[in-house]
């Protein structure tokens, strides 16, 4: 699977049925050559004019199911939220 058809998918928590969003990047294990997490935007803040300033990085492992248009994932959110580097 390219990268293109993964940010196209909606990844949904299957432990609250909430949809996170989509995938805006990976996280690769440049010695092993294999993805370690997805990356999602977080929560909007104020009205989504302000954009995100936090993001899901969820473990590989975590990964349920990856269908045709969506990707289920078993999460804790509030473990797997985090602040943005940028």
């Amino acid at each position: 699977m390219r990268f293109c058809e993964l940010r196209e998918k909606e990844v949904i928590n299957s432990c609250t049925c909430t949809k996170l969003g989509n995938v805006i990047d990976l996280e690769i294990d440049e010695c092993e050559g294999c993805v370690k997490a997805i990356i999602v935007p977080g929560p909007c803040k104020g009205w989504c004019i302000l954009g995100n300033d936090s993001e899901y990085i969820i473990p590989y492992a975590c990964i349920k199911n990856i269908g045709a248009d969506i990707i289920l994932v078993e999460i804790n959110e509030k473990n797997f939220l985090k602040k943005c580097e940028c």
